[in-house]
C-alpha cells in the first residue's frame, strides 16, 4: 500500500491526486505515469480523506493508493522491496522506513522477529506517545510513533553532492553511535496515518483520539475570512486569536 499526501502543488489547477503523484516521483522516484512503472507493479488511487490544517497554514489533502504488485492478466508477482527499490532524492528525503500499518492502532508494536514469530511484547511508550492539546478551540489528540529501525527496513538516498552527503552521514553517524534506534512519526503525519488505518481496517485505535476526520470544517471558516489564499506571505501563521474568531463564524 502506498500511502501518500500532497505536497505543495505546482498550479491552482493540479489536483491533490496529480500532486501526491508528483511528490512521489520527486521524493522516492516512483512514477507518475503507470506505463513508466515496471512489470507487474500499477498504482490505483483508492480515496481521498478530509483535508488537514497545520498552524503554518498549511492544508493538506492525504491521498490513499493501492501499489498493485499482481497483474491478473499474466499471472505475474513481483515483491515490491525487492523489484521496485526506491530511487530516493537526499534534498527531499533522508530514509524510507516501513512498519505495520496495523500497528498505527495499536499501543504496542505487534513487529515480528526474523524466523515470524512475534517478537516479546516492549513497553507501549516505547511505540506510542499520545496528549491531548488546545487547538482549533478544542481538545485535540496528538499523536507520535517511535518506529524500531533495522538495515532491512530502512533505505536510505544515494548522495550526489556535499550537502547531500552532509544530510546522509549524520543520520548514518546517529543510528552507528546507537543514539538513534527508532524514527519518530509525529504530527500531522501521525494523525493521518491513524484517520486512514481507522478505516482501512474499520477498528478503532486502542489509544484515545478524536472522533472526526480532518479539519474541513474550520478550513471553510479560515476561508470565509480571507485566509489560507495561494498568496503566502513570510511567517504566516494561525495564532489563537485567528482561530477564536473563525470558531464563532457560522
Amino acid at each position: 500500500m502506498v500511502l501518500t499526501r500532497s505536497g505543495r502543488a505546482d498550479s491552482l489547477e493540479e489536483t491533490p491526486w496529480q500532486t501526491a503523484r508528483r511528490e512521489a516521483r520527486e521524493e522516492i522516484g516512483l512514477p507518475d505515469i503507470d506505463q513508466r512503472l515496471p512489470a507487474p507493479f500499477r498504482v490505483e488511487h483508492l480515496c481521498e480523506l478530509p483535508a488537514h490544517l497545520a498552524r503554518t497554514e498549511l492544508v493538506v489533502r492525504p491521498c490513499v493508493a493501492l501499489l498493485h504488485s499482481y497483474d491478473e492478466t499474466t499471472g505475474k508477482n513481483a515483491d515490491p522491496e525487492i523489484s521496485l527499490i526506491p530511487r530516493l532524492d537526499a534534498r527531499e528525503v533522508a530514509a524510507v522506513f516501513t512498519a505495520p500499518f496495523h500497528n498505527f492502532l495499536m499501543i504496542r508494536d505487534e513487529h515480528r522477529v526474523a524466523d515470524g514469530s512475534q517478537a516479546p511484547p516492549g513497553k507501549p511508550e516505547d511505540w506510542y506517545e499520545g496528549a491531548w492539546v488546545d487547538w482549533h478551540e478544542s481538545e485535540w489528540r496528538m499523536h507520535q510513533f517511535f518506529v524500531p529501525i533495522s538495515e532491512k527496513s530502512v533505505t536510505k538516498p544515494k548522495a550526489r553532492s556535499r550537502d547531500q552527503n552532509l544530510a546522509v552521514s549524520k543520520l548514518e553517524e546517529q543510528e552507528k553511535s546507537g543514539q538513534l534506534t527508532r524514527y519518530r512519526v509525529w504530527g500531522m503525519t501521525a494523525r493521518i496515518l491513524v484517520d486512514i488505518a481507522w478505516l482501512a481496517y474499520d477498528q478503532e485505535p486502542e489509544f484515545e483520539h478524536n472522533s472526526h476526520f480532518g479539519d474541513e470544517e474550520m478550513i471553510t471558516r479560515l476561508r470565509k475570512m480571507g485566509r489560507l489564499s495561494s498568496d503566502r506571505k513570510p511567517g504566516d501563521q494561525l495564532t489563537r486569536e485567528t482561530m477564536q474568531k473563525a470558531a464563532k463564524l457560522t
